[in-house]
């Protein structure tokens, strides 16, 4: 089976321009498979290159080496297969709209616009008509128990938490083949933490490959296919995958 996505050799560095030039090493040899249905969780310390990893695969980072290869329309047969690192501009941005999801850290969003805008707007732009993208903005905001008194307001008066449920909520409403999580849940309580995993665990259910970063153990042992340790890439050997 063609994975939904696949590094291979991928590599990382930055480089310091106020140093002098100076070199530093993120990541090599970066490799691994993920398949529809399929939720990968990058382990490790902090600092380890988890984040950075998944910023190249959405084609936030250049690609210093090794291929990100897509397929595009992923949740069919077979699609057309690129490769981040070496696309256009025009095209990656294609790839976010029709096959990428992508949950950060930080909500980013434009003033003003109250909440439920915000989040059906993303299923607009994935090609949903608006009605039925507002349907599933107020059934997504209501499972992440944001209050229906908030939804008219714009989530920049809201506190990190209710923000951070308006950012997951964006990012699960559409039907993205791949979906990119990083850490959705470390400002979350217990029971909006059990409610992230239930909506993993039903894009799972429905073919989406997911990459993720975890923050808490047990949301990580509940929703992990496969644990990756980024460790091994920092070495340059292949990483060992853990049940």
């Amino acid at each position: 089976m063609i994975p939904a996505l696949s590094l291979t050799d991928v590599g990382k560095s930055f480089t310091m321009h106020l140093q002098g030039g100076l070199t530093i090493p993120v990541v090599s040899g970066v490799s691994l498979d993920v398949h529809a249905g399929e939720c990968i969780v990058l382990g490790g310390p902090s600092g380890a290159g988890k984040s950075s990893i998944l910023k190249m695969i959405y084609g936030n980072y250049r690609i210093d080496s090794g291929a990100v290869r897509v397929r595009d329309g992923a949740g069919a047969p077979a699609g057309e297969i690129v490769d981040i690192a070496a696309a256009a501009p025009r095209r990656i941005l294609k790839l976010r709209r029709d096959t990428i999801g992508y949950v950060s850290q930080f909500l980013r969003v434009i003033p003003r616009v109250p909440a439920l805008a915000v989040v059906a707007e993303a299923a607009v732009a994935f090609g949903l008509p608006r009605e039925t993208a507002e349907t599933r903005a107020r059934a997504l905001l209501t499972r992440l128990h944001v209050p229906e008194r908030l939804w008219s307001l714009p989530p920049a008066t809201f506190s990190g938490g209710e923000q951070q449920r308006v950012n997951i909520a964006r990012g699960f409403i559409a039907d993205h083949p791949i979906l990119l999580l990083d850490e959705p849940t470390a400002s979350l309580d217990a029971r909006n933490r059990a409610a992230v995993v239930e909506l993993i665990e039903a894009k799972k259910a429905a073919g989406t490959a997911i990459v993720g970063i975890f923050h808490d153990d047990d949301v990580r042992e509940r929703v992990a296919t496969r644990v990756v340790d980024v460790t091994a890439f920092a070495a340059g050997a292949p990483a060992q995958a853990v049940a």
